[in-house]
């Protein structure tokens, strides 16, 4: 095994790398308002066709132009065989081990939460849970003191970007990390700087180990998916990845040891979705939120909860990001609130599954000493 992939093993500080950027010329810029000149006749085309009408015309008609894309994502070499090593893997945990659930922190710099995480993970038995971070070091240096649940526990990483397919791309070193490192990892959250748990890691263990399927939201296609869909271009991502079958959830699941070797076995969906989206519509361009998905629908939809187990309220968004808990809100009513809230189970709702939120977010950065003083009795009370 080479020695990147010992790296992964014992969790070593953040491999860095470059990423390249192009530059728009001038011309492109002209053709640039050309296209949003033309924007407001699609609007009024749309507002009187059917969306489906709509895509189909959209498809055949759309010019096939790339020349405003921005860079390609690219593995290199360290990457691949990291990959390649983890489709691999022992796709069935252990029969006499416990099952383990891998928590995978995404973040761009440190987690304002850790205490809060350290409280929650010393209530568990060490054989049932594994950690990975991906921290982005070219925006924070972050080293975990040596009694910490997350010490040496950051893996190889590489920098993120919003409207790129950077962010996916992490969550699938995430993955491949936390296969290679351990096999009885049988459940994989992905998890962000901003989320916090809603319950205790007892009650969170026996929910995600007794389930033998994933918890990935899949909504319903509108108009908005379609507009997803060609953010790359009219034609790119035929014959790959048919409209019909693409689909948009929340960037944050929870997937089976077998989903998790299906990603990181992957490379003919990823490679559409590793292009770069065109520069006109870097505003809808979010790959995190369409690829898992996407791929997961195309597989084994049906192995699937079509359902996110992370809340989060959309309720006056603001560019693309969603409301912001602040430390005067938090209390036992606010826990009490997201606990009884529901997942949208998209097109897979049958009105017969209630599964609870585990994790929530977003929680501004100031309300951990709030958290900390309701962990106790509260958020670890179940």
């Amino acid at each position: 095994m080479s020695p990147s992939i010992n790296k992964c093993k014992s969790s070593s500080p953040l491999l860095r790398f470059k990423i390249q950027k192009l530059l728009l010329s001038n011309p492109l810029r002209f053709l640039l308002c050309a296209v949003l000149l033309c924007l407001p006749l699609v609007i009024v085309f749309t507002a009187t066709t059917s969306t489906k009408n709509v895509t189909n015309r959209f498809i055949h008609n759309l010019p096939n132009n790339n020349t405003l894309q921005l860079t390609e994502y690219k593995e290199d070499e360290i990457e691949k065989e990291l990959l390649r090593v983890a489709s691999n893997t022992n796709p069935n945990p252990s029969s006499t081990n416990p099952k383990k659930l891998a928590f995978m922190f995404l973040t761009t710099s440190t987690l304002p939460f850790a205490p809060l995480w350290e409280s929650f993970f010393k209530q568990a038995p060490k054989t049932h849970f594994t950690i990975y971070v991906h921290v982005d070091e070219t925006s924070s240096i972050w080293k975990p003191h040596p009694f910490s649940v997350f010490h040496n526990r950051i893996i190889p990483s590489k920098p993120t970007a919003r409207n790129s397919p950077t962010l996916a791309a992490a969550a699938r070193r995430l993955l491949a990390c936390a296969l290679v490192d351990d096999p009885d990892n049988y459940m994989f959250l992905l998890l962000s700087a901003s989320c916090i748990p809603l319950h205790s890691f007892r009650f969170t263990y026996h929910t995600l180990a007794n389930s033998n399927k994933s918890f990935i939201e899949m909504t319903p296609q509108d108009l908005g998916s379609f507009y997803r869909w060609v953010v790359r271009g009219a034609h790119v991502m035929l014959p790959e990845v048919r409209y019909e079958e693409f689909r948009t959830g929340s960037q944050f699941w929870s997937l089976t040891r077998k989903h998790a070797m299906l990603i990181v076995s992957d490379t003919g969906v990823w490679s559409k979705f590793k292009l770069p989206c065109l520069f006109y519509f870097l505003e809808i361009c979010y790959p995190e939120e369409s690829y898992f998905p996407t791929l997961m629908n195309m597989l084994d939809t049906k192995g699937c909860v079509h359902a996110t187990l992370t809340y989060v309220d959309w309720t006056g968004s603001d560019g693309g990001h969603p409301r912001m808990f602040e430390k005067d809100e938090i209390g036992p009513q606010l826990i009490s609130a997201l606990r009884t809230a529901r997942p949208k189970y998209g097109e897979d709702d049958d009105g017969k599954r209630h599964d609870p939120f585990l994790f929530a977010r977003k929680f501004s950065s100031d309300s951990l000493q709030a958290l900390m003083a309701i962990a106790d009795h509260v958020i670890f009370k179940d």
